[in-house]
């Protein structure tokens, strides 16, 4: 992969000011070597659902996967489990296995472990770049420029100005936006009320990283981008049935990247979500994010568990 540095001109949507560091790269992605392949992370942002962010843990896990290659190899994919429910009081140990090294591939394996349990395992592979003819993508969708979009915190604010608005959904919002998150999102198409009760489950959104990462290595990039893919993804499932039903208990179990081309983190991309099945309490989704100018940066898929419990009436 080339460095983030040429993609400035072909990504588009300019820099943050670069007086606000992303909190992803000082805080939550940086990790404490306590010996050599095992790291200590701490948190930054933890769910209403008391649980560990599961993009925050597989993030963490490649940057400590990173830390054991060469940097003339760069990670094309990531295939991980979640097998443990997270403590948010307690730090996340990550032990790295190197387990091959190879001309071309590299493939690491990261265990996540509290109170001497493992919550987390990842396979990550990385490659040296090697050129080739055969190329293809699909096309990326012709949505609104993110800058003609609402922010989530705008439009949080517009919901709340509505003065028919149900008083346990304007709690809910409250309660939203008081979140720090350090992530940024503008919803494209945002369904009116009306339309919640016919929805597909597909949703697409800009995302970015808040704050300033600049033009740093590469992997930095595919681990804040790790952490940004897990976000509001396996929500996608739950759009068509969301006026008849309220989330009872919904997580991870598994979550996968292949990675394509560069790009930057804290610059705009198109998050393309679908999800082609759901039953047996389980969701299926799969994920597109987009670089501005059309390339297919990255794709994501995820299956975690969902359990519904009727709403007490309708939207």
């Amino acid at each position: 992969m080339s460095s983030p540095q040429a993609l400035e001109d072909e990504q588009g949507g300019g820099d943050p000011p670069r007086d606000l560091r992303s909190v992803l790269v000082t805080s939550v992605l940086n990790l404490e070597l306590l010996d050599e392949d095992l790291f200590r992370g701490r948190h930054y942002w933890v769910p209403s659902n008391q649980r560990l962010f599961g993009g925050q843990i597989v993030g963490q896990a490649l940057v400590a996967a990173a830390k054991s290659v060469t940097e003339d190899v760069h990670v094309h994919s990531l295939h991980c489990y979640f097998v443990r429910k997270g403590d948010p009081k307690v730090p996340v140990l990550y032990q790295v296995e190197r387990t091959r090294t190879g001309v071309s591939f590299s493939v690491r394996s990261v265990k996540a472990v509290q109170h001497g349990r493992p919550i987390f395992i990842c396979q990550a592979s990385f490659q040296k770049a090697q050129p080739s003819p055969v190329q293809h993508q699909f096309s990326m969708p012709t949505v609104p420029p993110p800058e003609e979009l609402l922010g989530h915190e705008a439009l949080i604010n517009q919901y709340l100005r509505d003065p028919n608005l149900q008083e346990k959904y304007r709690v809910g919002l409250n309660r939203t936006a008081a979140r720090e998150v350090p992530i940024e999102i503008k919803l494209v198409n945002l369904p009116t009320l009306s339309q919640l009760q016919s929805m597909e489950p597909k949703q697409m959104f800009w995302v970015r990283a808040r704050g300033y990462i600049g033009e740093g290595d590469m992997k930095m990039h595919c681990c804040v981008a790790a952490y940004i893919s897990d976000y509001a993804f396996l929500g996608t499932a739950l759009l068509p049935h969301q006026w008849r039903h309220e989330v009872h208990f919904m997580v991870s179990l598994d979550h996968s990247m292949w990675f394509h081309a560069p790009f930057r983190a804290d610059h705009w991309m198109l998050y393309e979500c679908e999800s082609p099945w759901a039953g047996g309490s389980r969701g299926l989704v799969h994920g597109r994010l987009w670089r501005r100018d059309g390339v297919l940066a990255m794709s994501c898929a995820q299956e975690g568990v969902i359990r519904v419990k009727p709403r007490d009436s309708k939207l």
